[in-house]
C-alpha cells in the first residue's frame, strides 16, 4: 500500500506540471506518425491518449510515457495501405494479446542478453532520430522560425537556474505561443500538420471477418508491433530506471503494453508504446511517477476537446526547440570517450546499432543486429582452444563448442606424441555441446588408430552429464 501511494501521491505537483508538459509535446508527435502511417491524424491522438492513461494504471515504470510511436507507424504502412482501417485496429488488438503474453512469460528476462554497447547505441540513435525528426519543421523554412527555435533553446536552458517550481518547457511554450498570436508572426503551427477533430473517441468493435483468413492477415503485422513494440518498451524502461536510479517491473511492463493496446483498438486508436523522448520530457520535467502518466494522457484530451481550437496555434519552432533539446539530453556524450577506452568489439557494436537504427528508422533492427553482432564476437573470443602438454598429461586451456572443435582436434591429429598412455586434463575446460562431444570421441579414435590410450581427467560435472546423456560415455576421473 506504501508502494502504491508513492508511485501515484508522492510527487504531486511535479507529475501534475510535467504531465502537462508532456501532454503538449504528444500532440505534434501523434499527429506525424498518423500521417506516417497513413490514417486521420485523430487515430494517433486517441492511441495517445488512451495509451497513457491505461499505462498509468497497468504499467511496470512508473514514470514512463506510452503512446502512438514512430517505429509501430512505420509497420502499419503497409496494412493499411492494402487493408484498411479497420484491420488495423484487429491488429492492435492481436497486438495486445501477444506482448500480455510476452509478459506471462517473463519475456523481460531477454534484456539481460542487451549488451550495454547496444544500449549506448540505442540511446544515441534515439537521440539522432528525435533530432532527424525536427530537422523539416525548422530547416529553409523562414528566419523567424529560427528566431523562435532559438528563443526556446534559449529559455528551455536557461530558466531552470532561476524558476524550478514550473517545468521549463512549459514556460517557453505558454510565453512564445502568446507572443506568436498577438506579434502576427508568419510561423507553421500544430494545426498546420492536421485537422483536430473536438471528439471524444467512442468504442468499436473493428468491422472484420472474425475468422482464419482474417487470422492469417494480421497475425503477421501484430507479432511485428509486438516486438517492436516491446523492444522500444523495455529499453525505455531501463533507461528511465538509470535516470532515477530506481527499479520498474519489466514484466509487468510488457504485460500493461499489452493491455493497452487492446483498449486502444476499441476506442479507435493505432498501436502504440513507449516513447523515449516524451518520457524523458517526463523525468527532466519532475515527473516521477504514475500520477504524471495519467495526467499526460488526461491533459491531452483536455487540450483536444476544449482547448482545440487554441492548441492548433501553437508555433511548431517551440516544440521543435523543446525536442532539439530532448535530443541534446538524450545523447550519450561520454560515448565519444568510450570509443576510445573501450574494446574495439563493443565499438563497432555500438556503432552499428546507431548506423542501422539511423538508417532505416527502426529501433528494433538496430538493437537485434547490435545482439546478434555481439554474441558472433563472444562465440570468435571464447572459441580459442589451447592445448598444454605437461609430461604424459595434455591440458585443455578454453571452452569445448562447435566453434572451437575443429582447433581441438587439428591439435591431437598433428602432435607427434611418443607415449602410449596419456591424460587428457579438462580441469581449465568444459564441454558444452555435442560438437564438443563428438570432437572428444574422433581425438579418441584418433589416438586409438596410433595405439595410444587415452584417459580424460578432471572433468566437471557439467561434462560429464552431457557426455552420458549424448553419448552413453562414462568418462573417468
Amino acid at each position: 500500500m506504501q508502494s502504491i501511494k508513492q508511485q501515484w501521491f508522492g510527487n504531486v505537483r511535479g507529475d501534475i506540471l510535467s504531465g502537462i508538459v508532456v501532454a503538449l509535446a504528444l500532440i505534434p508527435e501523434a499527429i506525424a506518425f498518423s500521417i506516417i502511417a497513413g490514417v486521420d491524424p485523430m487515430v494517433g491522438l486517441y492511441a495517445s491518449f488512451t495509451m497513457a492513461v491505461t499505462i498509468a494504471f497497468a504499467g511496470g515504470r512508473p514514470g514512463m510515457i506510452s503512446a502512438a510511436t514512430g517505429a509501430m507507424a512505420l509497420v502499419m504502412v503497409p496494412l493499411v495501405r492494402d487493408y484498411g482501417l479497420q484491420y488495423l485496429f484487429a491488429t492492435t488488438i492481436l497486438t495486445g494479446l501477444i506482448q500480455i503474453l510476452f509478459g506471462v512469460f517473463k519475456i523481460a528476462k531477454l534484456m539481460k542478453f542487451i549488451p550495454n554497447a547496444v544500449m549506448i547505441g540505442f540511446v544515441n540513435s534515439l537521440a539522432i532520430l528525435i533530432f532527424m525528426a525536427q530537422v523539416p519543421h525548422f530547416i529553409g523554412i523562414s528566419t523567424m522560425t529560427y528566431v523562435f527555435v532559438g528563443i526556446t533553446l534559449l529559455l528551455v536552458y536557461t530558466l531552470p537556474r532561476f524558476i524550478k517550481v514550473i517545468p521549463a518547457p512549459l514556460i517557453a511554450i505558454v510565453l512564445l505561443t502568446i507572443v506568436a498570436i498577438y506579434g502576427g508572426f508568419e510561423l507553421r503551427t500544430i494545426g498546420d500538420l492536421g485537422s483536430i477533430t473536438q471528439t471524444l473517441p467512442s468504442f468499436l468493435v473493428p468491422n472484420v471477418p472474425f475468422n482464419f483468413e482474417t487470422l492469417q492477415i494480421i497475425f503477421p503485422f501484430s507479432l511485428s508491433l509486438a516486438i517492436v513494440g516491446l523492444v522500444e518498451s523495455l529499453l525505455t524502461s531501463q533507461i528511465v530506471d538509470d535516470m532515477t536510479s530506481t527499479e520498474s517491473n519489466k514484466n509487468r511492463e510488457a504485460r500493461g503494453q499489452g493491455i493497452a493496446n487492446v483498449v486502444t483498438a476499441f476506442f479507435g486508436g493505432m498501436a502504440g508504446c513507449a516513447m523515449i523522448g516524451q518520457s524523458v520530457i517526463n523525468v527532466k520535467s519532475g515527473g516521477r511517477g504514475r500520477l504524471s502518466t495519467l495526467v499526460a494522457g488526461l491533459f491531452l484530451i483536455f487540450l483536444i476537446i476544449v482547448l482545440g481550437d487554441l492548441v492548433v496555434k501553437i508555433p511548431m519552432p517551440v516544440l521543435v526547440g523543446i525536442m532539439i533539446m530532448v535530443s541534446v539530453g538524450t545523447f550519450d556524450w561520454s560515448s565519444f570517450k568510450y570509443l576510445v577506452k573501450a574494446p574495439r568489439t563493443d565499438v563497432i557494436v555500438m556503432l552499428t546499432t546507431v548506423v542501422i537504427v539511423v538508417w532505416t528508422h527502426d529501433l528494433s533492427k538496430g538493437v537485434i543486429a547490435g545482439v546478434i553482432l555481439s554474441t558472433i564476437f563472444f562465440v570468435v573470443k571464447i572459441s580459442s582452444v589451447k592445448i598444454k602438454k605437461v609430461g604424459n598429461r595434455y591440458i585443455v586451456y578454453g571452452q569445448l563448442f562447435f566453434a572451437s572443435t575443429d582447433t581441438f582436434v587439428d591439435y591431437f591429429k598433428n602432435a607427434e606424441i611418443t607415449s602410449k598412455q596419456i591424460q587428457l586434463d579438462f580441469s581449465n575446460s568444459r564441454i558444452w555441446d555435442d560438437s564438443g562431444v563428438g570432437a572428444l570421441l574422433k581425438v579418441e579414435d584418433l589416438l586409438r588408430e596410433k595405439e595410444i590410450q587415452i584417459e580424460i581427467i578432471e572433468l566437471d560435472a557439467t561434462s560429464k552429464k552431457i557426455i552420458s546423456k549424448l553419448q552413453g560415455m562414462s568418462p573417468s576421473h
